[in-house]
């Protein structure tokens, strides 16, 4: 069924498609017996799938990928999907634009997308409002509760050296808002974002975050998201340093900007440009950095993975490797709705 459904979909620009059904499904959502009706069919409950990961109980281990819900606007909907946990953002001090468009590509023959969004969301002093709303009509049961991570990063015009007081700024405002902090330094859409994967830049920015966090009543988990595209002395710098500031977790990986062996012709990739390829090309290399770091970490710092996770054999490949969380963003594109509850009933099942 989703798949005529996607054929139609994806004679439309990618973007205003993501927009378009979204909407379609808040409206729904609006209507009580309709969300009802959605979560019957596309929710998966079944306790051996909950988990405690860094100090909080998912129903389920598969989470939504920052970049899909930028702006806090469709929790209620995303929820009545059956994911265990979504993270918003990247959320940034304040609002901006983002890139010109177009600035979002499918490439069907690959199964992957091509995006350089550049961080366009509504600022932190917007969204905030939309968690606060949320957290007070969501449920007080943990058991019930979609956890919701908080995606920072910095704006476009702010120079790297003072990167650290964007990355402070989200990180106060949202502190009661979201459940966990996941540090965004690996985005390929703003320029010279990925210089601050450095050591000594990331360290700034994360023992700055630390010590805020080290002064509240109760601290928050902080995660670190990482690029596929880092070498090895590079991931050991990332291991030796999150032990160092005490990091909660890591989300490996963000998005490429490799672009070997797609069977996208080379002609259109030219026409497309720059920006950040995931998806099925991205799924080895993902799981390969998730072993890496989990074997260097001797499981120590909880792991999400995040890149070319279609289906539950995909999730399954992931944990194998050592993550403890999953997160999908293309396989939805792709799988349509469904994907929660069918990546759910395969580790059920294998569970079984």
């Amino acid at each position: 069924m989703y798949s005529l459904l996607r054929e139609l979909l994806f004679c439309f620009p990618p973007e205003d498609v993501h927009y378009f059904a979204m909407n379609v499904l808040k409206t729904g959502c609006r209507v009580g017996a309709i969300k009802s009706l959605i979560k019957k069919n596309f929710c998966f409950k079944d306790t051996g799938l909950e988990k405690t990961v860094f100090g909080l109980p998912f129903n389920n281990p598969v989470g939504l990928g920052a970049g899909f819900d930028k702006n806090a606007l469709y929790l209620n909907e995303l929820e009545a999907l059956g994911f265990g946990f979504v993270e918003i953002g990247t959320v940034t001090p304040k609002g901006q634009p983002g890139n010109d468009k177009p600035r979002l590509f499918r490439l069907p023959q690959d199964k992957a997308l091509i995006n350089r969004m550049g961080f366009n969301n509504d600022g932190v002093s917007m969204i905030k409002p939309r968690l606060i709303e949320w957290n007070n009509h969501r449920p007080k049961t943990t058991d019930q509760r979609l956890i919701i991570g908080g995606n920072i990063g910095k704006n476009k015009v702010t120079p790297n050296e003072d990167a650290w007081k964007d990355y402070n700024t989200c990180f106060t405002e949202l502190f009661e808002c979201v459940d966990y902090f996941v540090v965004n330094v690996s985005s390929p859409n703003t320029p010279g974002l990925r210089e601050l994967q450095e050591k000594e830049s990331l360290k700034k920015i994360l023992s700055e975050l630390q010590n805020i966090n080290a002064a509240q009543a109760k601290q928050k988990p902080l995660l670190l998201k990482i690029a596929p595209d880092l070498t090895q002395e590079q991931l050991d710098d990332i291991v030796a340093l999150s032990f160092e500031v005490k990091l909660d977790g890591l989300v490996a990986t963000n998005t490429t900007i490799s672009r070997e062996q797609l069977q996208t012709p080379n002609s259109k990739l030219q026409t497309i440009g720059a920006g950040g390829l995931s998806g099925l090309p991205v799924k080895k290399r993902s799981t390969e950095v998730v072993q890496y770091l989990s074997t260097l970490t001797s499981g120590r710092i909880p792991i999400i993975a995040s890149g070319g996770i279609f289906t539950g054999a995909d999730a399954k490949e992931k944990m194998e490797a050592g993550a403890s969380l999953v997160q999908v963003w293309t396989g939805f594109v792709y799988e349509g709705p469904s994907i929660t509850k069918n990546i759910c009933q395969f580790l059920a099942q294998q569970k079984a």
